[in-house]
């Protein structure tokens, strides 16, 4: 038989996307006392006191805020979970999440 040598191709890897990514929002509401706020900011995103604060005020100031930006799973579950907080405390704060581009 003849020296042939055999030549492979590489197999081609498939190509892994990274997840996208989703803002959670603040909404400002003139009614969930600031406090509040700020607690639920600490409690749910594990936020310093400070930047609780610094959030809040951004979005009372602004009518709403970015607080933190995670994949699509992480950002609905955060957001519903403040939403929450607030609802059970019969006030009406709000969180929603925005794809981010």
């Amino acid at each position: 038989m003849a020296d042939t040598e055999i030549v492979r191709k590489p197999k081609a890897k498939p190509r892994v996307e990274r997840p996208k990514l989703y803002k959670v929002i603040l909404l400002n509401d003139d009614f969930t006392p600031r406090d509040f706020v700020v607690t639920v900011l600490c409690s749910v995103f594990r936020m310093t006191e400070d930047e609780a604060s610094l959030v809040m005020l951004a979005a009372h100031r602004q009518g709403a805020c970015v607080v933190a930006v995670y994949t699509r799973e992480v950002a609905e579950m955060k957001a519903e979970e403040a939403t929450d907080a607030g609802r059970s405390w019969g006030y009406p704060l709000a969180f929603t999440i925005e794809r981010e581009d």
